[in-house]
């Protein structure tokens, strides 16, 4: 593949992409004396240790920023996005956060870029089984590069579960509303690999919030209210006041009770 065509279907990539499709005859150090070239001109900007970005053109290379979440999938390329990473590669975040989240097989140090940080995060315990590291995971577009990400229902429960990765309970709760349609069979089965109370009852809370526009049966609430702590509980740990959700044993913070109200029945 010619450099020209390389840059123009690969803005941000590692130094193995381009080795492996430019193959020069030089070998790994043929590519990296051409890239090297295209740092001095300003086609190329330096991201992160073995990661570049392609300038465009008439960008003064010293301005030019590339998207956090491309340099995250030229670090991590078998990543899985997630958390506050996952609603925007959804399409549904409300907000921009300056973190960038992504599981990895082995987790490394974050990496810090334009005033945003990438976290490189290990598989949650609970989705490492066979049976469940393949719940859900969908693929997202990201400047014409298909990225994988964690999909809607995993992307609720773990937002709950850290809720500080997701942008904070509102931001979740805005963005997680905007999905257009959640699959309850398969939410069901993440939460039980958590098997954890409060996520169950968080999750039962958001649906009836929310009931009518995922149609979420009466029943399936009933069987989601089966898990719910036994005694009330705070959404968020280490925050005390709010108010309680009784049927989910949950005590809520105060501006996150009163962010909308629950479908009519």
């Amino acid at each position: 593949m010619k450099t020209a065509e390389f840059f123009a279907t690969h803005t941000v990539f590692s130094l193995d992409e381009a080795n492996t499709a430019l193959a020069p005859k030089g070998g790994r150090l043929g590519t990296v004396e051409r890239l090297k070239y295209h740092l001095r001109v300003g086609t190329l900007k330096l991201a992160a240790r073995g990661v570049y970005a392609v300038v465009p053109p008439g960008a003064p290379a010293g301005r030019f920023q590339p998207a956090p979440i491309l340099v995250a999938s030229a670090v991590r390329p078998d990543g899985v996005f997630s958390h506050h990473s996952a609603l925007e590669l959804l399409g549904t975040a409300q907000s921009v956060w300056r973190q960038c989240t992504i599981y990895v097989e082995q987790r490394r140090r974050p990496l810090r870029l334009n005033g945003t940080t990438i976290r490189f995060l290990e598989h949650p315990g609970p989705m490492r089984s066979a049976a469940n590291e393949q719940l859900g995971p969908r693929r997202g577009e990201r400047q014409g590069r298909l990225l994988r990400t964690t999909g809607p229902e995993r992307t609720l429960v773990e937002g709950f579960r850290r809720p500080a990765l997701a942008g904070g309970l509102e931001e979740l709760v805005r963005s997680a509303s905007g999905f257009s349609t959640l699959d309850l069979d398969l939410l069901e089965k993440v939460l039980d690999g958590y098997a954890i109370a409060n996520l169950w009852a968080a999750v039962g809370w958001f649906l009836e919030r929310f009931q009518q526009a995922f149609y979420v049966p009466e029943k399936f609430l009933e069987r989601l209210a089966q898990h719910r702590p036994r005694s009330s509980h705070y959404l968020e740990r280490d925050r005390r006041g709010g108010a309680l959700a009784a049927r989910w044993n949950l005590i809520l913070p105060e501006a996150l009770a009163r962010l909308g109200e629950p479908d009519e029945r």
